[in-house]
């Protein structure tokens, strides 16, 4: 039996290794600030996807999984960036970003990456930014206003012409586990939902600030 030392001995044991493993770094953060203060991450974190359903979807899951995502008020923000790449035929998700400018309770942000570093792809297309809402599954104004568009606003593949509209992706987890995918679409300015692994348009962004009208019969829940 264990004596009053040893016990003690074993519940530091306990609390140092507990303490190494919540102060373990996130291996799917792999993001750095460049000499201009832009910030740059590094790919791939998942892919090649055959669509932009299928990322979604799988970034959806990745995303709102990293810690503190879910955690509502106290929860935390990642930003990352989405991209396709010829030589491998298909979409892929980078790793992803938690630098802050500001530490803010009530307003949570994460400095959206402006480029990408991967080796394995140097053709690799950047068509948009995604990022998750640890509290809310609505796009902002932050998101869908003119002035936060990526510019320009579309991507072209200078070999084949085929041409993107460049967005955001917004990911939320669900209380009940289930993970809500957006898309806004910085072209035709629509808001979609994917719904049964199809995107679905349910409202349209009308003014430079980035308020949006839903569509008859459309909400963010289905």
């Amino acid at each position: 039996m264990m004596g009053g030392k040893g016990l003690i001995a074993a519940a530091q044991v306990f609390v140092m290794a507990s303490c190494l493993a919540c102060s373990a770094p996130n291996p799917n953060i792999r993001a750095h600030r460049l000499p201009d203060g832009s910030v740059e991450v590094e790919g791939p974190l998942a892919g090649p996807f055959q669509t932009m359903e299928e990322l979604a979807e799988k970034s959806c899951a990745i995303m709102t999984d990293q810690p503190g995502a879910s955690n509502g008020a106290y929860g935390s923000e990642y930003c990352a960036l989405y991209y396709y790449s010829r030589s491998s035929d298909g979409y892929f998700l980078s790793y992803l970003s938690d630098i802050k400018n500001r530490l803010d309770s009530e307003l949570k942000t994460c400095v959206v990456p402006s480029s990408i570093d991967d080796r394995e792809h140097r053709d690799a297309i950047i068509l948009g930014k995604a990022h998750t809402h640890p509290n809310n599954r609505r796009l902002s104004f932050n998101d869908m206003s003119v002035a936060a568009h990526w510019y320009p606003t579309r991507a072209a593949d200078s070999e084949t012409g085929r041409v993107w509209h460049r967005g955001v992706m917004l990911f939320y987890r669900e209380k009940t586990g289930g993970c809500s995918a957006y898309l806004y679409d910085n072209v035709t300015r629509l808001v979609m939902a994917l719904r049964g692994g199809k995107w679905v348009a349910i409202g349209k962004a009308y003014d430079e600030k980035g308020n949006v009208e839903m569509l008859k019969g459309m909400d963010w829940l289905p």
